[in-house]
């Protein structure tokens, strides 16, 4: 009777093993490949880290270009994959601005668990040529005497250059109208040619335009000054502590991802962005070095990102800031 007794425990204590998913470990992770899924932001960032983690894991890092639906399809595939680490999403503030705007499909800080931040990207205010301003202060000085005069391009309603021109105006008391464009290029090429006259750009697209004297830079969107147009003040030290709207990229996973795994995976992108090579790469496609985060501080970053986009949003009024259409 016993012997059945312990044979029924055995066969249940089975059953419940056997239901359960099976458990990441870090000592056995990786063994299979891993896939970063890029959802609308360039995947040349990944593609960097995902060099490093394959030559030192010697496992394949397959970089997969998602790019529709403004992050969502992107953030689906992750969400919905199993929560062992081998699947994981490239973010941007794309997600955390669509959190804001109330836009997103997902719900960022319950589906997804941070895992490292791989760089910061400033944004530089630049103007045309014929912009009579050498600074953040003459520029809104010039905008205040010329109530309507300015055009602000942004890469599209809801885009960071667009939130950024509308903050602009309510921190200063402007009135510069907004002209959206399909995407950041078509904006930058505009302010070039005098269409509009002034743009917040990603910093590596601005440089050469600022040094061939296409553009006049004014100032960075991030709380320090860029590496990449160290020169240029930050929207803080030209007068506006508000000003701050960074730009950044990390890995997050599925939720349920083991702790272990997580952790191994942070450790691991800290180590390549320790590499000069890795630094090098980066810095050379407009992501500079970010603060050495845990997950559990990048986490804080990320809900920190969403409740400054959550205020940008409220104090602008995304409604009213719709802008004429090119």
């Amino acid at each position: 009777m016993r012997a059945v007794h312990r044979l029924v425990v055995c066969a249940i204590s089975l059953m419940i093993l056997l239901a359960q998913p099976p458990v990441a470990r870090a000592q056995d992770y990786p063994n299979r490949p891993i896939r970063i899924i890029v959802g609308p932001s360039p995947d040349i960032f990944s593609r960097i880290i995902a060099e490093h983690l394959q030559q030192v894991w010697g496992q394949a890092v397959v970089v997969e270009p998602r790019p529709g639906a403004g992050g969502k399809l992107a953030a689906n595939a992750v969400s919905t994959a199993a929560p062992d680490g081998y699947t994981l999403l490239f973010a941007t503030p794309t997600y955390t601005l669509n959190t804001a705007m109330k836009l997103a499909s997902y719900d960022l800080m319950k589906e997804f668990e941070p895992v490292a931040i791989i760089g910061m990207i400033s944004y530089a205010l630049v103007v045309h040529p014929s912009v009579p301003a050498k600074s953040v202060s003459e520029l809104v000085a010039y905008a205040k005497a010329h109530p309507g005069g300015l055009n602000c391009a942004s890469a599209g309603i809801g885009t960071v250059p667009h939130l950024a021109c509308g903050l602009l105006n309510k921190l200063a008391g402007v009135d510069v109208i907004h002209v959206p464009f399909r995407d950041v290029n078509s904006g930058m090429v505009a302010t070039m040619g005098g269409v509009t006259q002034m743009f917040f750009g990603v910093s590596t697209n601005a440089k050469p335009q600022i040094e061939s004297g296409a553009l006049r830079g004014l100032a960075v969107s991030t709380p320090q000054r860029s590496l990449l147009l160290p020169d240029l003040p930050t929207m803080v030290e030209s007068g506006f502590p508000q000003f701050v709207i960074p730009g950044w990229g990390g890995l997050i996973a599925p939720a349920g991802t083991p702790q272990s795994v997580i952790d191994k995976l942070n450790r691991e992108v800290q180590r390549a962005l320790e590499r000069p090579d890795v630094q090098q790469r980066l810095i050379a496609v407009g992501m500079e070095p970010p603060p050495r985060f845990t997950p559990a501080q990048f986490r804080d970053f990320v809900a920190g990102d969403i409740t400054r986009w959550t205020d940008v949003v409220n104090l602008v009024g995304l409604d009213k800031l719709q802008g004429a259409q090119p």
